[in-house]
């Protein structure tokens, strides 16, 4: 299924697509190439990319541009493979790519050699430092980093009876440390942790944001801070899940607060469930809306007119949303991003009855 984006978010992103009609002017290339647009994906574990990314993705350019070809490939997390893959769509006459990179640093050799066949690239989610790039396309990760924070320390802070409490303390699961989204996510949560008096125990930079290798990390930190774990910061959803698994699997039910990201049907499960603190909705068909569109644009020689500059590339960001129990039900369901019938399967039916999604007898 495809998400969509709630009223607020919407609004947000209708700004930032009236942008889009800017000026024109003719691309710069070394020789002429076919409407031919390349969209590259870094990998298939975490569920969005292909489900919401790649279909949206096709659907807008063939509506903009039905003599458009598309090409999009994923990588499954291996950047010699992306490599390989751009360099085939630059050979089949990509006039644009968009690189979703695998690992950033060494994204910046892809766009070096389409920038010397004249081919604009732009970076998709994930920024590439020192690339030269031609837009940015994403949601703010230093924002989405706080959102996860602010929630943490509220969650914590309720916890407290009074000043004689000890130091509650928090793991930081953080995502992969090739990916540049990861730092601003980390900066975002520090600054919401500072001056809070709640203690970083430990922090992991998890290899290809994998939820196995999350679990794994939280299931050794646990018997290292026997009783001081009071929350868990996880980066993204699928991460979030192996650190409850670890939790749950350490007897630790309830579950302390655990945030995300992603708004993934499992995640807004376990917030239903209780097991989840809060996750963090992109308005992700509308990134990929908004890039396809843009991808077009460009093609076609124009030249947008951005909303944010990141490091001198010109940018559009969209707006997070921190989503809970108690806003799950209006942004979600209300928003038609995931309906009743497909989160309150069993066992989760007597929790969104309790939530306020279900009635007694439905289901």
């Amino acid at each position: 299924m495809t998400a969509r984006a709630p009223g607020p978010v919407l609004a947000v992103i209708v700004a930032a697509m009236l942008a889009l009609a800017a000026c024109s002017a003719p691309a710069q290339t070394e020789e002429p190439r076919g409407e031919v647009i390349g969209f590259l994906l870094p990998e298939s574990k975490t569920a969005r990319y292909e489900s919401v990314d790649r279909p949206v993705f096709e659907r807008v350019v063939a509506a903009r541009c039905p003599t458009c070809t598309l090409l999009t490939a994923n990588a499954d997390q291996d950047a010699a493979r992306q490599q390989q893959q751009a360099e085939s769509m630059l050979t089949r006459g990509a006039g644009v790519l968009v690189i979703d990179a695998v690992d950033a640093v060494a994204a910046v050799s892809i766009v070096t050699r389409a920038h010397e066949l004249g081919v604009p690239v732009i970076a998709y989610d994930r920024f590439i430092a020192d690339a030269n790039l031609d837009f940015y396309v994403s949601f703010d990760p230093r924002s989405i980093g706080r959102l996860q924070g602010e929630a943490l320390v509220e969650a914590l802070l309720a916890q407290r009876s009074g000043p004689g409490d000890r130091t509650q303390g928090v793991l930081l699961v953080n995502g992969s440390a090739t990916d540049p989204n990861s730092a601003g996510l980390r900066a975002g949560v520090g600054a919401a942790l500072e001056g809070t008096g709640i203690e970083i125990l430990a922090e992991h930079d998890t290899p290809d944001w994998s939820p196995e290798k999350a679990q794994e990390w939280v299931t050794g930190q646990l018997p290292q801070f026997a009783g001081e774990v009071d929350a868990v910061y996880a980066a993204n959803d699928g991460m979030a899940g192996g650190a409850i698994a670890a939790l749950r699997a350490a007897g630790r039910v309830p579950v302390p607060p655990v945030t995300g990201q992603d708004a993934e049907l499992a995640a807004l499960q376990r917030i239903v469930a209780g097991d989840q603190l809060m996750t963090v909705y992109k308005a992700l068909d509308q990134q990929a809306r908004t890039a396809a569109e843009l991808a077009v644009r460009i093609l076609r020689g124009e030249q947008p007119r951005p909303t944010a500059v990141v490091e001198g590339v010109p940018a559009l960001f969209l707006s997070p949303v921190a989503l809970d129990i108690e806003n799950l039900g209006r942004v979600i369901v209300d928003g038609g991003v995931y309906s009743v019938e497909e989160i309150c399967v069993e066992p989760y039916t007597r929790a969104c009855v309790e939530a306020g999604l279900l009635t007694e007898g439905d289901g």
